[in-house]
C-alpha cells in the first residue's frame, strides 16, 4: 500500500463530499420529479425531468471516480479517472444550472447543490495534487 494512501476511502475529505452530494442530488431530485413529471396542457412532458435523473446519474459516479483514482496504481489510468471526475463535477454543475431554469419549486434548492460542488472542486484541485 502506498504512504500517501489513506487507510479508508471514508477518511479522504473528497470522498465524503462525493457521497454528501449524492445524497442531496437524490433528495433534490426526488423533490423536483414531482413538479416536472406532470404533462404541459399540450400533452408533452417536461424536458427538464431528464436533467433531474442526470444529477442523480453523475452524482453517484463521484465516489467510485474517486476511489478508482485513488487505488489505481498506474499514472496514465490514473489520470483517465481524474479526467472523468472532472468532466462528471462539470456536466453535474451545467445540469444544475439548467434545472435552476426550470417550473418547479425545487429549483430553489439547486443553488445549494451548486455551492456544494464549488467546495468539491476545491477539494478536488487540492486532492489531484497528492495522487
Amino acid at each position: 500500500m502506498y504512504s500517501n494512501s489513506p487507510l479508508n476511502l471514508s477518511d479522504l475529505p473528497i470522498y465524503q463530499k462525493a457521497l454528501e452530494i449524492f445524497t442531496l442530488s437524490q433528495n433534490i431530485s426526488l423533490y423536483l420529479n414531482h413538479d416536472l413529471s406532470a404533462l404541459k396542457p399540450d400533452g408533452t412532458e417536461d424536458n427538464n425531468i431528464y436533467f433531474s435523473g442526470d444529477i442523480v446519474q453523475q452524482s453517484i459516479s463521484l465516489a467510485p471516480e474517486i476511489a478508482n483514482a485513488e487505488l489505481e496504481r498506474f499514472s496514465e489510468k490514473k489520470h483517465k479517472h481524474l479526467a472523468s471526475l472532472k468532466r462528471l463535477t462539470n456536466m453535474l454543475y451545467k445540469n444544475c444550472y439548467r434545472l435552476e431554469r426550470s417550473n418547479s419549486n425545487g429549483k430553489d434548492f439547486l443553488p445549494i447543490l451548486r455551492s456544494e460542488l464549488k467546495k468539491f472542486k476545491k477539494l478536488q484541485s487540492s486532492w489531484m495534487l497528492t495522487l
